[in-house]
């Protein structure tokens, strides 16, 4: 897992939403402070976070983690 991919896809994915960090985290129950820290890479949501984090920005558990949208290919990794 890359923070910092992670923490950039978290950003992209709140201002598609068209939320503030603010009002991110009021939906999560977190500080402001939180979400600044994941999307700068410096931090990672909590586990039990995660479901209600992709649901508020329309993406999966999974994607989020990944950072980056599932496009249904298949991986690239070799080796």
């Amino acid at each position: 897992m890359n923070l910092k991919k992670t923490g950039a896809f978290l950003s992209s994915l709140r201002k598609e939403q068209g939320l503030t960090q603010s009002e991110l985290a009021e939906k999560l129950g977190v500080t402001d402070k939180a979400v600044s820290r994941w999307e700068t890479g410096r931090g990672f949501p909590d586990v039990a976070i995660l479901p209600v984090l992709a649901k508020a920005l329309q993406v999966s558990v999974a994607e989020l983690v990944n950072g980056e949208r599932d496009t249904g290919e298949p991986s690239q990794r070799q080796g």
